[in-house]
């Protein structure tokens, strides 16, 4: 199975750079499924229904997100309706949505995605994210349930990051970090087989500070001063992420970042 990974989207010219060139990747890559995660797709602040749906219409297949799924009022009611989009499995069992599913790829291949976040430095208060991977791994054995599992672990720890890619080294297909808005150069595959990347980065204008105006991010920062709600910033954005492609038993044997459009040098994953 050939997967992508696109990290989190930023704002309207990242919206739009995603949409136009989903259709693309999935053709020149000859995806089986494209993960994305949408969590400030908003302006930087969440996502709305009308967002989701020009990205499964582009051809995104799955929607995680983080601890800005809350941002836009809709959030809840949309959660609640829509299995493909995502928030972290590890939030209190009352919360509306869902964690994780199982999905079919075109083929009709079944594909276990899971969202999770973690708990160190990060501004919301979950339950151990480590329990609740093994409880879906247990679940959805990997090469007998299903043909590739996904885990995105949201958090700002790169330890934490790396603890659980090897958590769940041999038992899943990809574990990618997502959150800090910055592309890691340390994709490879585990030696259990599990493809790994601390960070996808993001999908935005990398003239900014992790996709917001970096004029106001600067003052505040410099100054100590709050500068009210920051917008997105625009201009031409980039897609980043990470590309896998598994064999028979669902582990990797190809693994490859994505960078294209906007300021960062660009790189390409080949398809065999």
């Amino acid at each position: 199975m050939r997967i992508l990974f696109l990290g989190d989207v930023v704002g309207r010219s990242a919206r739009e750079a995603l949409i136009k060139e989903t259709p693309r990747l999935r053709e020149s890559l000859r995806l089986d499924c494209v993960i994305v995660n949408g969590e400030n797709a908003a302006g930087g602040f969440g996502i709305t229904a009308a967002i989701a749906e020009d990205f499964f219409a582009a051809g995104v297949d799955v929607i995680t997100t983080g601890n800005h799924v809350w941002d836009q009022a809709e959030a809840a009611e949309l959660l609640a309706r829509e299995p493909r989009l995502l928030r972290p499995d590890n939030y209190p069992p009352r919360t509306p949505g869902r964690g994780g599913g199982v999905f079919k790829t075109r083929s009709g291949e079944a594909i276990c995605v899971i969202n999770l976040m973690g708990r160190l430095f990060m501004p919301i208060a979950s339950d151990n994210p480590f329990d609740a991977a093994e409880r879906w791994m247990a679940r959805h054995i990997l090469g007998r349930d299903v043909a590739a599992f996904v885990v995105d672990m949201h958090a700002e720890s790169v330890s934490e990051k790396m603890a659980m890619g090897h958590f769940c080294d041999g038992r899943v297909s990809l574990v990618v970090g997502s959150h800090t808005h910055a592309p890691t150069s340390d994709e490879r595959i585990l030696l259990g087989g599990t493809a790994y990347m601390t960070d996808a980065g993001m999908c935005g204008n990398y003239d900014s500070v992790v996709g917001f105006e970096k004029e106001k991010s600067v003052r505040q920062w410099a100054t100590a001063v709050p500068g009210g709600r920051k917008g997105s910033a625009l201009g031409e954005a980039s897609l980043c992420g990470v590309y896998v492609e598994t064999d028979g038993r669902g582990l990797a044997v190809d693994v490859g970042a994505l960078r294209l459009g906007g300021l960062l040098l660009p790189t390409l994953p080949s398809s065999r």
